[in-house]
């Protein structure tokens, strides 16, 4: 296979075997970003617990300081004043029997899904579309609520959600590449210090395994897990 010239000059000027600081790792992927869009940067965090266990399943929501960067469209399935209530927040659909209908048929042109609890019988039917597709409201993530409008400014503000995959590992896109030093510094430690608040009480030994940052066309970046403790403090 051929080697391009951006990743040799990438490979030159990063140590992939060593431990970074979050500071460290952030300015070498920024340094190093020679693609041609803004590239995300993404963070994966492999934990000590089996999600088998309903008692170990980490799931949860972080509102990141400085947003994601991205123009996430959002759906709100509510009825009446409810629905113009969202619209008035920022929603860029809202409304219910006719987005029930554009589901079934397939549409999905949306990144999160915020329903009321009285519409839920009807959403619940459509799990098996917008499951695998994380789109599912669920009240545990804030996106089932009668709170519509303050779940609506959260989500454009930055609120994501993340939830352990089967192997243990969380991922997380944290913010665009062009954000400054600080900024992406500010948000990855947001994402650490919820992943270290919902340690399960029942994972035993170590519970942060291991920690890494890349940019999404950049190599992965080993970070020293002294950091999320740093992170926490």
């Amino acid at each position: 296979m051929k080697i391009s010239k951006r990743f040799k000059s990438v490979k030159s000027n990063i140590d992939i075997t060593k431990e970074y600081s979050l500071e460290e790792a952030i300015s070498l992927l920024k340094d190093n970003s020679k693609v041609k869009f803004n590239e995300s940067l993404d963070c994966a965090v492999r934990l000590g617990v089996d999600p088998r266990h309903a008692d170990q399943m980490v799931r949860g929501t972080v509102s990141l300081p400085h947003g994601t960067g991205k123009q996430v469209k959002v759906l709100v399935l509510a009825k009446g004043a409810k629905a113009d209530e969202a619209l008035a927040a920022g929603a860029d659909y809202a409304g219910f029997e006719e987005y029930i209908q554009k589901i079934t048929d397939g549409w999905a042109d949306i990144d999160v899904i915020i329903a009321m609890p009285d519409t839920m019988a009807e959403v619940g039917k459509l799990g098996r579309v917008l499951g695998p597709k994380g789109l599912m409201p669920n009240p545990k993530s804030g996106t089932v609520t009668n709170d519509v409008a303050n779940a609506v400014k959260e989500v454009k503000a930055g609120k994501i959600e993340f939830r352990v995959e089967k192997a243990g590992i969380v991922h997380a896109s944290l913010g665009k590449i062009s954000f400054s030093k600080e900024q992406l510094k500010d948000n990855t430690s947001a994402f650490l210090q919820t992943i270290l608040k919902l340690k399960p009480a029942s994972a035993k030994g170590t519970y942060i395994k291991s920690i890494f940052l890349s940019s999404t066309m950049g190599p992965g970046l080993k970070i020293s897990n002294e950091e999320a403790v740093i992170s926490k403090a």
